[in-house]
């Protein structure tokens, strides 16, 4: 499930992605020159893909802050006994 943090940083890049793409589609349907329509294509595909799919520097604060709050919330839930697990114990008797 993507943060807030994350939602916005796609809509950033999805502002620099969505004029080159459609720049690329003009280009390759309207004035016929397919091979700067294309590069025009690929660039905005490369920006999405790689906002998604690349971990920047930038990224690695955030990504630590995550691991942290995902160990801290793991810890406090590992002490308390599974309320599930112990009715199904007694339904196993």
């Amino acid at each position: 499930m993507a943060g807030i943090l994350d939602t916005i940083t796609l809509a950033g890049t999805l502002i620099l992605a969505i004029p080159a793409a459609l720049a690329g589609l003009e280009f390759v349907l309207v004035r016929g020159e397919p091979v700067v329509g294309t590069a025009l294509l690929v660039l905005a595909g490369g920006l999405v893909a790689g906002k998604q799919y690349l971990t920047l520097p930038t990224d690695v604060p955030a990504l630590l802050a995550k691991r942290v709050v995902g160990a801290v919330v793991g810890d406090q839930n590992a002490g308390e006994p599974d309320s599930d697990s112990s009715e199904s114990k007694r339904d196993a008797e």
